[in-house]
């Protein structure tokens, strides 16, 4: 069972930072960071791994959900710097930083930083590097109906109809979207990441939907190729938010990996 608390940081840079955090289960950490989606993106494999026996925690980034951002906190950076100071917060070790699209990126600038708190780095169709030839697909001019036949490999099982939406539904949608807007930029890439992804010294996974086509699997394997020892890992029938579609399948590479990298033994293993 996972219980959800504020924690309330400080942030070189950015100044005070109130995040709203699901922590749950016991076992090898995780820091579960969610993409565009929204945090319910990614409740369901935190429960997933809670249950395999891991503690999971899923923070909420500020602006998404309803919650508040403070005007200094605008950028992709920023985030990570946050959620280093969180792990700080928790004293926490040995964790595994587990991010899905921009929530992959976010967790790539987190091991960019050098935190003795970071054992491992899982990257699930993240987004933000630049590929030549194979741009990420702009989210920001597709309506529902073309993100879900992006995103998916099966889009039927999760259309989802704007005309049922209520209004505090909506205006959740809509403050998550203009905060993506804000921390990934229209783009949703920074230049520079490719090339600074050399000095990530943490073992890295990048697990890739073969049917995703928001960021299709060659950007996957260019994101893979730019962190030295990477493993790359293509799953099958799944597109860019396995977690969702595929989850059981997600959970075994992700488990294999932590099993032979964790300083811990995770109950389960």
């Amino acid at each position: 069972m996972s219980a959800e608390g504020k924690h309330n940081l400080v942030v070189a840079g950015i100044g005070p930072v109130e995040v709203t955090v699901s922590d749950g289960g016991t076992g090898h950490a995780f820091l579960l960071i969610h993409g565009g989606a929204g945090p319910q993106s990614v409740a369901g494999f935190a429960n997933l791994l809670s249950t395999k026996g891991a503690r999971v925690i899923t923070p909420t980034h500020p602006g998404f959900g309803g919650t508040p951002r403070p005007d200094s906190l605008d950028s992709i950076a920023g985030l990570a710097r946050v959620y280093a100071a969180l792990l700080d917060q928790l004293d926490l070790d040995d964790v595994t930083v587990i991010g899905n699209s921009i929530g992959g990126w976010i967790a790539a600038e987190m091991a960019l930083l050098g935190s003795p708190r970071i054992g491992s780095l899982v990257l699930v169709d993240a987004a933000g590097i630049e590929v030549a030839g194979h741009p990420i697909a702009d989210f920001f001019s597709l309506t529902l109906d073309q993100v879900a036949e992006l995103s998916y490999h099966d889009p039927d099982r999760f259309r989802i109809d704007p005309t049922t939406m209520s209004e505090e539904q909506r205006a959740v949608f809509a403050g998550n979207r203009a905060s993506l807007a804000i921390y990934g930029g229209t783009g949703m890439t920074d230049t520079t990441l490719r090339g600074r992804l050399a000095s990530v010294t943490v073992p890295a996974l990048v697990v890739w939907g073969d049917s995703d086509q928001m960021v299709d699997q060659d950007y996957g394997r260019a994101y893979a190729a730019a962190i030295p020892g990477a493993t790359f890992v293509l799953l099958t029938d799944t597109g860019h938010v396995p977690q969702i579609e595929t989850p059981e399948q997600l959970l075994t590479p992700v488990w294999d990996f932590v099993a032979a990298h964790a300083r811990v033994q995770q109950r389960g293993a």
